[in-house]
């Protein structure tokens, strides 16, 4: 792999080869900021499909799925929707030993929690993701969530945790409650009505972009759905590494 941007003196032939988990984990590290910070991390194809028959994996690579097990291990929380949840097959975070040291020295726990956004609990609480997961697994919703399914979620050992006064979640509420529970380094991986609700409520910090060299045609959404936003907000391109035609960007927003 090699780095494109940004260009110093240090970058040379050096840069070449697969990179190590702890090489990646500098390019990727949080900022140092007092507040929250929501990344998101996605794959598209060359013509803007977020996924091909439903999944993400198929436009994902080797090196992709490197970079996408370094940010979850330097994240505090894996925010995700109900319908990644569903089709994604999801599973708790694992511990990783190639980045143990890193979290303690951050003040990290051996695993980042998972958060699923849902506003009808529409998920099946028998999954491991629900009833074996190292910490609880947070269910965010809204005040007019079904109180049978609220309570099925709790009897599994999950925390529903209130971000929204209907049934489905408020992006900036969501933020805040991870943010006051010291789950301040989040990461996003979708879907893209998730991200799409991100973007247009302004909470967006980050974009760590797989761009990948495939066509899919077809009629499979973007990386974000859901409603334009009044005004498209401006990104400035912080990395950008390729391999074998793949590029992995990394965008912040101005």
């Amino acid at each position: 792999m090699r780095r494109l941007f940004p260009v110093t003196d240090q970058t040379s032939a050096s840069d070449q080869g697969e990179w190590s988990f702890d090489a990646l984990a500098e390019a990727y590290a949080y900022p140092e900021t007092e507040g929250s910070w929501l990344r998101a991390n996605m794959v598209s194809s060359l013509d803007g499909a977020g996924q091909h028959e439903g999944r993400s994996q198929p436009l994902s690579s080797a090196t992709d799925m490197r970079i996408f097990g370094t940010l979850r291990a330097l994240s505090d929380v894996i925010v995700v929707g109900a319908e990644t949840v569903r089709q994604e097959g999801y599973r708790p975070a694992r511990a990783r030993e190639a980045f143990a040291a890193r979290r303690a020295a951050a003040g990290q726990g051996p695993v980042p929690v998972i958060a699923v956004v849902t506003a009808g609990l529409d998920l099946d609480f028998g999954l491991p993701l629900f009833t074996s997961p190292q910490v609880p697994t947070l269910v965010l919703t809204g005040a007019a969530a079904p109180p049978d399914r609220v309570r099925e979620a709790e009897r599994a050992g999950a925390e529903v945790v209130v971000a929204g006064d209907g049934p489905g979640v408020e992006p900036a509420r969501a933020v805040a409650a991870l943010a006051e529970r010291g789950l301040r380094r989040m990461l996003t991986e979708g879907g893209p009505r998730l991200l799409g609700q991100f973007v247009a409520a302004g909470v967006l910090d980050e974009l760590c972009l797989t761009v990948s060299p495939m066509l899919t045609a077809g009629s499979a959404q973007r990386i974000a759905g859901g409603p334009s936003v009044t005004a498209p907000e401006h990104f400035r391109l912080e990395l950008l590494l390729e391999e074998a035609g793949f590029l992995y960007t990394r965008y912040r927003r101005i």
